[in-house]
C-alpha cells in the first residue's frame, strides 16, 4: 500500500530529482508539494517546483509556497551551488501547473486533517515550514506518521565546518523538529555523499533518450561543475532523493538510533547536528540516523523514476 507523503522542498537540482522520484514511484502517494526558501529565494524555489512538475507531467498534486525566511535572522541561499535561478543548466518554458491558493501551512494542515491514515513528511530543504506547522498546530502531530529529512551530519558540514546547509539556514526550526518527539529519520551528509552521480550514472539516464532524461543530465552536469569547483568532488552527490528512497524502500539505507541535538549558539558551530553515536550524553535517542546507502538500489530507483516520468500519465500522482 502506498505511503501518503507530503514533500517539503526548496528546488534545487537534487530536490528536482526528489520530486520526480516521489511522483513516479508507486510506493508513494504524493499528496502535495510544499516549498520553502533555501537553495534560492521562495519566489525562485516555488517557480522551480512548478517547472519540474510541468516538464514531468505531474498533475493533480497541489504545490504551495511556504516560508520565505528562517524563523530567526536573514535567509542564506546557495546560489554558488544551484545558480541564480536555483535550477541553472537547462532552459525551461513557462510552467503549466498552477500554484495552490493556500499557503504551505494551510495546505499541509488540510492534507493532514483529510487523510485517513498518518502521513509521512519528507523534508529536503530547511525545516522552516515543518517547524511552523508544529508550532502553529501542535495537535496535528498525531496525523504525522514520521518525518524523513535530508539534513545534518554526524561530522563535517558542507556550508560551514560542522554544519550542513539545510540545518544551517534555520537551526531554530531544526531544533523544533528534533525536539518534537515524532519519529525522525535523518539522511545527512554521511549517507548522501555516497549517492554520487557518476559518469556511468549520467550515461544510464542519457540512454533513456527522452527529453526529460536529457534535462536531468543537464541538471546533473551543472551540479557536477559547482561541486567540482567548490569541493573538489569528482561527481556530485544527489542528496535529497535519498530521503525519498528511504521511504520507498527502507532497506536502501542503514541507520543507527541516536540522540541528535542542534547547536544554536556556538561561535563556530551554529547549525551543527550533534549526533551522540556513543551515548556519552545519556540523552534518549530521538532519531534514526542514516550512515549507509545501497548505492546500486538507490540509482535503480532514480533511473526508473525518470523513465516512468517520461511516459504519459506515468508520474501523475496525488489528489485533484
Amino acid at each position: 500500500m502506498a505511503v501518503p507523503v507530503i514533500l517539503d522542498c526548496d528546488p534545487g537540482h537534487d530536490d528536482a530529482l526528489a520530486i520526480l522520484l516521489a511522483a513516479a514511484n508507486e510506493a508513494v502517494d504524493l499528496l502535495g508539494i510544499t516549498v520553502v526558501a533555501g537553495n534560492q529565494t521562495l519566489e525562485r524555489t516555488t517557480l522551480n517546483a512548478r517547472r519540474i512538475c510541468s516538464v514531468a507531467g505531474i498533475t493533480g498534486v497541489p504545490i504551495a509556497a511556504g516560508r520565505d525566511r528562517p524563523l530567526r535572522g536573514e535567509l542564506l541561499v546557495a546560489a554558488e551551488v544551484h545558480g541564480e535561478s536555483g535550477l541553472d543548466g537547462p532552459s525551461f518554458g513557462e510552467p503549466t501547473v498552477p500554484l495552490d491558493p493556500r499557503g504551505a501551512l494551510e495546505l499541509t494542515r488540510d492534507l493532514l486533517r483529510a487523510n485517513g491514515k498518518p502521513v509521512t513528511i519528507i523534508a529536503t530543504g530547511p525545516l522552516t515550514n515543518l517547524a511552523t506547522l508544529l508550532l502553529a498546530y501542535p495537535e496535528l502531530s498525531v496525523h504525522i506518521g514520521r518525518i524523513v529529512l535530508m539534513g545534518g551530519s554526524t561530522g563535517r558540514g558542507n556550508m560551514a565546518p560542522l554544519a550542513e546547509f539545510n540545518v544551517l539556514v534555520d537551526p531554530e526550526a531544526a531544533d523544533v523538529v528534533f525536539r518534537s518527539g515524532l519519529p525522525i529519520t535523518m539522511c545527512g551528509l554521511d549517507v548522501t555523499h555516497q549517492a554520487l552521480a557518476t559518469e556511468q550514472v549520467c550515461g544510464r539516464i542519457a540512454a533513456l533518450g527522452t527529453p526529460l532524461a536529457r534535462l536531468c543530465v543537464q541538471l546533473l552536469t551543472f551540479f557536477a561543475g559547482t561541486y567540482r569547483e567548490l569541493w573538489g568532488f569528482s561527481a556530485p552527490p544527489l542528496h535529497d532523493p535519498v530521503a525519498v528512497a528511504a521511504v520507498i524502500d527502507p532497506s536502501v539505507i542503514a541507520t543507527v538510533r541516536a540522540p541528535v541535538a542542534v547547536e544554536l549558539t556556538g561561535t563556530h558551530t551554529r547549525g551543527a547536528t550533534v549526533v551522540d553515536l556513543d551515548g556519552r550524553t545519556g540523552a534518549p535517542p530521538n532519531a534514526e540516523v542514516a550512515i549507509g546507502l545501497d548505492v546500486d538500489r538507490f540509482w535503480d530507483l532514480v533511473v526508473a523514476a525518470i523513465a516512468a516520468s517520461a511516459v504519459p500519465g506515468g508520474s501523475r500522482r496525488g489528489t485533484p
